[in-house]
């Protein structure tokens, strides 16, 4: 079965095409337009679900292309069956793409206790037992909002960027900025895995988000780094309703 896995993100929105549990298709834009939807669906005519998570809005047009051209199709929220179960106080705030992650590192690791590590614009740490509970977790500022902040935020500052090698102890202002910052989120990491590790029993690290393959070799801890870990949990969340929806 094909399936149009949808996620629309501040910057950018990201279009897959999965057959079964395999991407066959991506792309992303700054402008996401129905036209991207006419072309997909003309280069995949056999599309038939689709899934859409939004964290920046819903453009009028995309749910009524999809009822009109795609025989099945979900938004992800908090209220749609899951393949988890979640353990979080205001399950309404929860950022979409954070249950997506989990789901799909579920797939990865099945009946593991897993620790997903999202690494964009903020760091988001989610917590996923053996049990299929999510059990919540946390958010801190990315590389590049602390990099932003510490220009915007003081006098003299300058606003800079990643370097993949530099002094552990800064030489310079630059290299102290950029040594606090890249060294300080390796830190805290390296602690997030550390304390979780002694209280959850064989704990998975998987990270995902656009700077996670950056940190991935700065770590101490084991991890596995998968780039597509958002579509994984859209494809099974998707799958799992399109189940439901056959079985009622």
């Amino acid at each position: 079965m094909l399936k149009l896995l949808i996620d629309i993100g501040n910057s950018y929105t990201k279009l897959a095409v999965f057959n079964d549990n395999q991407k066959v298709y991506f792309t992303q834009s700054t402008s996401f337009a129905k036209k991207d939807l006419i072309d997909i669906k003309a280069s995949f005519p056999e599309i038939s679900a689709a899934i859409f998570s939004s964290s920046a809005g819903i453009p009028e047009f995309l749910p009524i292309f999809l009822s009109r051209e795609i025989s099945f199709s979900i938004e992800l929220n908090h209220t749609l069956p899951l393949p988890i179960q979640i353990d979080y106080k205001t399950p309404a705030t929860l950022g979409k793409d954070r249950i997506a992650v989990v789901v799909g590192a579920q797939q990865l690791f099945p009946e593991s206790n897993v620790l997903v590590i999202d690494i964009g614009t903020a760091i988001t740490y989610e917590l996923l037992t053996a049990e299929g509970i999510y059990k919540g977790g946390n958010i801190s500022p990315g590389m590049e909002l602390r990099f932003r902040a510490l220009n915007v935020f003081t006098e003299e500052l300058p606003l800079l960027s990643s370097k993949s090698k530099h002094p552990f102890i800064g030489d310079n202002t630059e290299n102290a900025i950029i040594s606090g910052v890249q060294s300080g989120i390796v830190f805290e990491i390296d602690g997030y895995i550390d304390e979780l590790k002694r209280k959850y029993k064989g704990l998975k690290t998987v990270l995902s988000g656009g700077n996670s393959f950056f940190f991935a070799k700065k770590l101490k801890n084991s991890t596995f780094a998968e780039s597509d870990l958002l579509f994984y949990g859209l494809n099974k969340i998707l799958e799992y309703n399109i189940l439901k929806n056959t079985n009622e």
